[in-house]
């Protein structure tokens, strides 16, 4: 007689995974990914108000000092955060090129392309603001679980589970496209269809991973449905996601830093509304 092979099942409450780095700080990576989100944001909107270096610089210099008493060394977040500077770089150029044109004027390429002291102020000023508001905003999304931020979502700020849970298996699928594409290139190129026009080739590869794409959204869909997502009954969490006290403490962080920035800027009067001309 065949012996019979037991599978032993573990519940939820008591199964223990193995943790995932969940970020490049030793603080971060304790926060909630919902408090992760929503300190970005605390810590991003109010820097939009003024466009001046001191309210910037104040906060970029808390900011970095913030990340490397949390275990993210200066030199680590530059590493990380490289298309940031791309992008401040970019924006410092072209405001310092087109900018309004205030006090002395430096360079003055026929009245197309004139550098003037404002000009440069501003485009300090908006280089500061991008690595402000961005640098913080990458370090806190790096080792982001999607499935952690979705538990966040739904048991924490009590989002439609429905929406949420199907938002994540569509990111989930999202990444199986590459997959498709080469595995619909290799089956097309087994059956001779792949040997005519590229352009022709990219349509009608293109054609059939949407048609995969729809069909495999379909069971996704039916496979929510048969497991209840949408009902009114509430539901039973496999993970749990709560708020402790470093989230609060993280929340308090996020708004001192652009409480200090701002009032730094406003008492040494480089306050500037960032939605009039420019000025200090």
């Amino acid at each position: 007689m065949e012996q019979l092979e037991t599978i032993s099942v573990v519940p939820h409450k008591e199964r223990h995974d193995d943790a995932k780095p969940a970020s490049p700080s030793w603080f971060v990576a304790k926060i909630n990914p919902v408090s992760r989100f929503i300190g970005a944001l605390i810590l991003c909107i109010p820097m939009f108000v003024t466009l001046d270096v001191v309210s910037a610089s104040v906060a970029f210099v808390l900011e970095m000092l913030l990340l490397w008493i949390g275990g993210v060394a200066p030199w680590t977040v530059l590493r990380k955060t490289w298309p940031v500077w791309i992008a401040a770089s970019g924006s410092f150029i072209s405001v310092a090129l087109y900018g309004k044109t205030s006090g002395a004027v430096l360079v003055n390429l026929g009245n197309v392309i004139v550098i003037s002291q404002g000009s440069l102020y501003l485009a300090l000023a908006t280089f500061l603001r991008v690595a402000a508001i961005a640098v913080p905003g990458v370090i806190l999304a790096f080792g982001l679980d999607p499935t952690d931020l979705a538990d966040g979502l739904v048991q924490i700020l009590h989002l439609p589970s429905r929406f949420v849970y199907g938002g994540l298996a569509g990111m989930r699928m999202f990444t199986l496209l590459q997959n498709d594409w080469y595995a619909l290139g290799q089956s097309r190129r087994s059956r001779g269809l792949g040997d005519g026009s590229a352009i022709k080739r990219v349509f009608s590869q293109a054609f059939s991973l949407l048609v995969v794409s729809i069909r495999r959204g379909t069971k996704l869909a039916t496979a929510m449905e048969a497991r209840a997502f949408g009902a009114d009954a509430p539901r039973s969490q496999a993970r749990e996601s709560r708020l402790h006290a470093v989230d609060w403490l993280f929340y308090a962080i996020c708004v001192a830093v652009p409480v200090i920035a701002l009032s730094c800027a406003y008492f040494t009067g480089y306050w500037h509304w960032a939605f009039t001309g420019t000025g200090n």
